[in-house]
């Protein structure tokens, strides 16, 4: 996973650079230079660095962290991210609790009692114009409470390598993606009002899954993996499936579209 902050987009502080310049020489009357009138282009400029980025935050705005495991053995992770873009995977090494990157001022507050940890990252907490993408990595030997929302930022949630004991991903205008355990464990919900929802389920397990769609939303389910038990419940065909273990999930969105493989 990325622990190191993302390299800053050039466009931003170029065009800065060159506004500031133009401003100054206007100022000691070396040039007669209306600004106004283009003022649109800090729009165009906006548009630009959503296409090129992902949003309009310099690289220098993310911070990298870690924090040891210490004697937890079991947590629960709650995010609120707004309009920031929220990735979570499982940790690769091991003796760390949680690691990644975080936008400043948002470093995830810990809370633990009776070996259980309880960890938040709020978008209040944060500067109004910091964007810089969280960007979490969890310990995979022990058992999470995932609860993950945002207003319009994108939730990208891979949970393979985890112990999930439930989890709810869920987003107002963003687009959600979750990657389902390859372990058993507890139920999975992914749901956008506005936005779309992918749900992958991992090749080796059984999955029941709850679709529901609102009546502008839209379905692609890979039929040949799932067969449908009635209007909203498929179940994952037996070929390939290793796992005796079932994996609930419910997926649902009001206008956006709902892919499940």
């Amino acid at each position: 996973m990325r622990a190191q902050s993302k390299r800053t987009v050039w466009l931003l502080p170029l065009l800065l650079v060159s506004v500031g310049m133009i401003l100054l020489l206007d100022n000691f009357l070396l040039i007669d230079v209306d600004l106004a009138p283009y003022w649109p282009w800090l729009l165009v400029l906006a548009g630009l660095m959503v296409l090129i980025k992902g949003d309009i935050a310099p690289g220098w705005q993310a911070h990298s962290f870690g924090i040891t495991r210490g004697s937890v053995q079991s947590g629960t992770l709650e995010i609120e991210s707004g309009e920031i873009d929220v990735q979570i995977r499982a940790l690769r090494k091991p003796g760390r609790l949680i690691a990644g990157q975080y936008t400043a001022r948002s470093r995830p507050g810990l809370a633990v009692r009776n070996n259980h940890a309880t960890l938040r990252l709020q978008r209040g907490q944060t500067w109004l114009l910091s964007l810089a993408d969280w960007d979490l990595g969890l310990a995979g030997d022990l058992p999470w409470g995932l609860l993950a929302s945002s207003s319009l930022g994108n939730l990208d949630i891979d949970l393979r390598g985890l112990l999930i004991e439930r989890a709810v991903v869920a987003s107002g205008m963003g687009a959600v993606t979750v990657v389902c355990p390859d372990r058993a464990g507890g139920p999975v919900v992914a749901r956008s009002t506005f936005g779309d929802v992918r749900v992958a389920i991992p090749e080796e397990m059984r999955a029941s899954v709850t679709i529901k769609a609102g009546p502008f939303a839209r379905l692609r389910i890979d039929e040949r993996r799932y067969e449908a038990l009635d209007d909203n419940r498929y179940f994952t065909r037996e070929a390939g499936v290793t796992s005796l273990a079932t994996i609930e999930v419910t997926i649902s969105t009001v206008f956006g579209t709902i892919y499940v493989s």
